[in-house]
């Protein structure tokens, strides 16, 4: 099984752990591990794993936003965190729970453990996050 006619452009890809880079990323509170996943797939899917730095700080995770992305799914590895989702209410998301988050779907974070862990996969690698208004 080779390469289709959608996916000639991506690469095979291993990023050893041992290499792992933490940078700063979209929210303060947060830590990202990049997987390489966008460089391989040539943007079409990103996947980082996020870990929680035992800060505080009032970034806009804790105000309603939406992905502008096609597909999104959150896996938790470590630890907890509460998500109220439009339609969906409160979520607490455990070590082993997965989530399949709608393209565009309202949602926010209420809180998480400080050893909180996540590996998050979206498409396409470049969305972009916007705060939106609380919903109806």
């Amino acid at each position: 099984m080779g390469n289709t006619d959608d996916d000639k452009s991506w690469q095979f890809v291993h990023h050893q752990a041992a290499d792992a880079d933490w940078t700063q990323g979209m929210r303060a509170i947060f830590e990202y591990r990049d997987l390489g996943i966008s460089t391989g797939t040539d943007g079409d899917y990103v996947a980082h794993v996020i870990r929680a730095k035992g800060v505080e700080a009032n970034d806009q995770i804790h105000e309603w936003h939406v992905h502008d992305c096609r597909f999104q799914m959150v896996y938790i590895l470590k630890g907890w965190a509460t998500f109220e989702y439009e339609g969906q209410g409160q979520r607490t998301l455990r070590a082993g729970d997965c989530v399949n988050q709608l393209p565009l779907i309202k949602h926010r974070e209420i809180e998480c453990s400080d050893d909180l862990e996540i590996l998050e996969i979206v498409s396409p690698a470049n969305f972009e996050t916007r705060v939106v208004d609380a919903p109806g």
